[in-house]
Parts: C-alpha cells; structure tokens; sequence
C-alpha cells in the first residue's frame, strides 16, 4: 500500500512541475511564484 502511494505521490509531483513549467514567467508571477520555486510548490501539493 505504501508502494503505491509514492507512486500517485510522485506522479501528482511530476504532473505539477510539468504544468508549472509550460507557464511563461508573466503567468509564474501572476500566480506570485517564480520559476526557481516550482519544485518547492510541486512539493507542497502532494
């Protein structure tokens, strides 16, 4: 069970950094993060 949640855990980390990072840096700022804080913000999510 536990294998299993890090896999979705991992999965929503990656989904989150891959939508993140098709952003432009006006979008970044408009939603007040920068690009060197989506791996931060990916964390935060899961």
């Amino acid at each position: 069970m536990n294998l299993i949640r890090n896999y979705r855990n991992w999965r929503r980390y990656r989904e989150t950094v891959n939508e993140l990072s098709r952003l432009s840096n006006r979008e970044l700022t408009d939603l007040g993060i920068t690009r060197s804080d989506i791996h931060f913000v990916a964390r935060k999510a899961i």
